[in-house]
């Protein structure tokens, strides 16, 4: 087992999910208690892991054996401190989604079947070496979280589960012949091979007409705009909102908690190191679309009744810090000076992308909380609840002022290291991402003002129960994590620092 780790960690969840379908399905607390105890072990061995892991090495816990031989595509597995924060993430959101799940009523078997299919589609594009593998099982993720949204969504489940998969097979098509493109002209998959030999290659010996300058370059916008749909960036957003509405609570969580991180994630692991020259040449480009992100999403924010929705969009105007830090190292050139600053700005990046999985699956979690309270997200319908609901209110300003950056807290510590080291090499886009910045505690503090602060809705009193033991179990270990990362980041910058260091 010790030489199969990663194994272990991306498939037992697919083994306790095919266990599931022969539980009975008439006893919902067996399947529930079964699904939640299945999804701890992955987390327990990615703690084994995390615990041998080496910071001063690449990539660790490697596992190669031949996938398909005539494409020389393997079954490659590794982590490194880049993908290894994330696996975390992913192993620690999914207990604590089904946890939150407890409350699902309806057809419990099969949703609980595809959650635990959705984590091993997620672990596996952290997981993958392959770029043909890293295709796979980011199409594999789609799957499970459509039919989350379509079978237990809200009134608009049909048009939002629609919307959300269109646009995210829409970006994979690009994304799929990028990688056949590459893998026929360099004869492997692999992404260590990749590494190497991609950037550096001058000649195409393939029947296609095009250079190879304008090859690398359509390859490059069909990978930018692959994971600038998933995280997603400015224009390519419009599905996210509508999804993020419709879905379950637990699928929000793991919406905005994990599967916009692979976007984000393949802009680290697949763009920079693959295309340097392209990343080079458009930084401008990706850094305008970071920039419109983060004021737009935060001014969209803003202006919403809806309060799963503002949610919503803070996460395009989170994420958007990411896509600035990515444009920035892409804009890096060899100087000292530069290379700090890059190196900065990506250590935010990687921060910012594990601080807002566990602020936006927060927030989103106490959305759910206080929507099967009062089966309504209008803003304007609460006004004055800490009075009713104080440990409810309590939970939610902390969790707020984590996703607003307050020092002190996880996202502070991200979103400075992102805006330092950005400033020097994008000194426009990263003046105008203040702005957005702004906006960011403006829509926050509305948020926390229409439900806790202002006259009490006397149509409350005495209706609503404060938040029960099974909700502050789920919501405790992420406001721990906030906190125990803002107060000492170190035991996660360490890791991401020097597998920055060594990659960029």
């Amino acid at each position: 087992m010790q030489n199969h780790l990663l194994t272990w960690i991306l498939f037992s969840p697919t083994v306790a999910a095919l266990v599931l379908l022969l539980l009975p399905k008439n006893r919902p607390a067996l399947l529930r208690w079964f699904a939640l105890l299945s999804s701890l072990v992955p987390l327990g061995l990615t703690l084994v892991v995390w615990a041998q892991f080496d910071g001063s090495a690449g990539f660790q816990f490697e596992e190669k054996v031949s996938w398909y031989a005539a494409l020389n595509a393997s079954y490659h597995l590794g982590v490194d401190g880049i993908s290894l924060p994330m696996v975390l993430l992913t192993t620690l959101l999914t207990p604590l989604a089904l946890l939150a799940s407890f409350n699902v009523e309806e057809r419990v078997q099969p949703y609980l079947f595809l959650f635990l299919l959705l984590e091993t589609g997620m672990l596996g594009v952290f997981l993958a070496l392959d770029l043909l593998l890293f295709f796979v099982f980011w199409e594999v993720g789609l799957v499970p979280m459509y039919f989350i949204i379509q079978q237990w969504g809200g009134k608009n489940r049909n048009y939002a589960s629609l919307k959300f998969m269109l646009f995210t097979i829409g970006g994979s098509l690009g994304l799929l012949l990028a990688t056949q493109l590459m893998g026929a002209a360099t004869g492997t998959f692999d992404l260590t091979e990749l590494y190497r030999i991609w950037p550096r290659l001058q000649t195409l010996n393939l029947p296609i007409g095009w250079s190879i300058g304008t090859v690398k370059a359509v390859a490059f916008w069909a990978f930018v705009v692959a994971f600038a749909v998933k995280v997603p960036v400015w224009p390519f957003h419009t599905w996210l909102p509508d999804a993020h509405t419709e879905a379950p609570t637990a699928g929000s969580m793991i919406l905005a908690g994990v599967l916009l991180k692979l976007g984000a994630y393949g802009f680290l692991r697949l763009v920079l190191p693959l295309y340097p020259a392209e990343a080079k040449q458009f930084a401008g480009w990706l850094a305008g679309l970071a920039a419109a992100a983060i004021v737009f999403g935060a001014l969209a924010a803003f202006g919403q009744r809806d309060f799963k929705r503002l949610v919503a969009y803070s996460s395009i105007n989170h994420m958007g810090f990411v896509v600035l830090a990515v444009a920035a190292a892409a804009k890096a050139s060899n100087s000292a000076a530069d290379a700090l600053s890059a190196n900065l700005a990506l250590n935010g990046a990687v921060m910012q992308m594990f601080s807002h999985g566990l602020s936006a699956a927060g927030m989103f979690f106490l959305v759910g909380v206080i929507y099967d309270r009062t089966h309504t997200r209008d803003l304007e319908e609460f006004g004055g609840l800490y009075a009713v609901l104080p440990v409810y209110g309590s939970v939610l300003m902390f969790t707020t002022m984590g996703a607003l950056g307050l020092p002190g807290l996880s996202g502070f510590v991200a979103e400075f290291l992102v805006l330092r080291g950005a400033w020097p090499l994008l000194m426009v886009a990263t003046a105008i991402s203040l702005i957005g910045l702004f906006f960011t505690g403006a829509y926050l503090l509305k948020a926390l003002y229409k439900v806790l602060q202002g006259p009490l809705n006397e149509r409350w009193v005495g209706k609503l129960k404060d938040m029960n033991r099974r909700e502050l179990v789920v919501i405790a270990p992420l406001m721990a994590l906030m906190l125990a990362l803002g107060v000492w980041p170190a035991w996660l910058l360490e890791m991401i620092n020097r597998a920055v260091a060594l990659w960029f």
